[in-house]
């Protein structure tokens, strides 16, 4: 298969930041993406459904003359948010859902939720207005090793909270391991996974091996190529459990590239080539349109889009670096190798 034509995809976890950084941003995601579940996680978070939509208007003064993209908006769950602002999310034409962080699992979570239970309150009016849960899967507790931390957050807190509340859905992001995988499958409907093109792409060992490869380096971390291998089957097996969510997130070199570098992987501009090398590498790139273009609608009840896009199977070098706010550069994701499709 040389070409492939798919429904315009949709990616449902990504990063765009604020300020300067949507000038880079959102023309990158915009170009390939028609919806985008934009990460709330901002200095300060995005709180409140008023929040929310001050954000998405600051992100749609960046959207390129004529493109028709459309960010969906998350709150950002801490401690204190109060159930009455699940009403607001239900009665909301641009906000679908809120991002749980346990407290310090990654960049800008410091506001997270400390404890699930002081929030269940809020999350009992989420089951009954369906409001999906996005998680960030991985305890925190300094002393659990940063490989397990996805595998406990499922016994610790992922099953009790199922079992409290099993109409509610919700979405597992960036899931990382084979253990998160088959935890998916054995739950209801009501609960699905994204993940993301580096997951898929590499393992600790491309991170590891040879030394350390900062730009591969995102949290949840990867994991063996074992865990690589089973999100490839979930991924390109059809099942709309499983659907594209790139985690993409802009830092720039310098902050990569240092003593103790940010965590994030940059593939906006060619996510959905990155995703079409990765199902092609074993052999199912007619799986392709159903992970990226219409499993993740369906699970959060919106339309199906109506454009298309065409990918072709042709060489493409991936820039080396790319512009990022005044005298800054990110390097993306595969910068400067060659991957085997292209959005035409």
């Amino acid at each position: 298969m040389n070409t492939i034509t798919l429904t315009q995809p949709d990616d449902w976890h990504v990063h765009l930041r604020d300020g300067l950084a949507l000038e880079r941003t959102v023309p990158d995601l915009a170009k390939q993406f028609r919806r985008a579940i934009c990460m709330p996680n901002l200095v300060p978070p995005v709180k409140t459904v008023d929040e929310a939509i001050a954000y998405r208007n600051r992100i749609m003064q960046h959207v390129p003359e004529g493109n028709l993209f459309d960010p969906r908006m998350v709150l950002y769950f801490t401690d204190q948010t109060p159930p009455d602002e699940i009403a607001k999310i239900k009665a909301s034409n641009c906000v679908n859902a809120i991002k749980l962080y346990p407290a310090g699992a990654t960049t800008n979570s410091d506001n997270g939720v400390s404890d699930i239970r002081k929030v269940y309150a809020t999350i009992e009016e989420m089951e009954k207005h369906q409001i999906p849960l996005l998680l960030h899967g991985e305890v925190t507790h300094k002393h659990v090793d940063i490989f397990d931390r996805e595998k406990r957050f499922l016994d610790e807190v992922l099953s009790p909270l199922i079992q409290q509340f099993p109409d509610l859905k919700i979405v597992l992001e960036h899931i990382t391991t084979s253990d998160a995988a088959n935890f998916v499958l054995e739950q209801s409907k009501k609960v699905a996974a994204t993940i993301t093109p580096q997951h898929l792409l590499f393992n600790r060992n491309d991170m590891l091996v040879g030394g350390v490869k900062p730009h591969l380096y995102c949290l949840p971390i990867l994991k063996r190529q074992t865990h690589q291998t089973t999100l490839l089957e979930v991924a390109t097996s059809g099942n709309p459990k499983f659907f594209l969510g790139t985690d993409s997130a802009p830092h720039a070199q310098n902050a990569k590239e240092n003593a103790c570098g940010c965590a994030g992987c940059y593939s906006a501009p060619t996510a959905i080539e990155l995703y079409a090398q990765a199902f092609d590498q074993v052999g199912r790139i007619e799986r392709l349109e159903g992970f990226a273009s219409h499993f993740g609608a369906d699970f959060y009840g919106l339309p199906r889009n109506t454009d298309t896009i065409t990918l072709k199977k042709e060489d493409q070098v991936i820039p080396e670096r790319l512009d990022y706010l005044e005298d800054q550069q990110i390097i993306p994701l595969y910068a400067g190798q060659t991957i085997q499709w292209r959005k035409v």
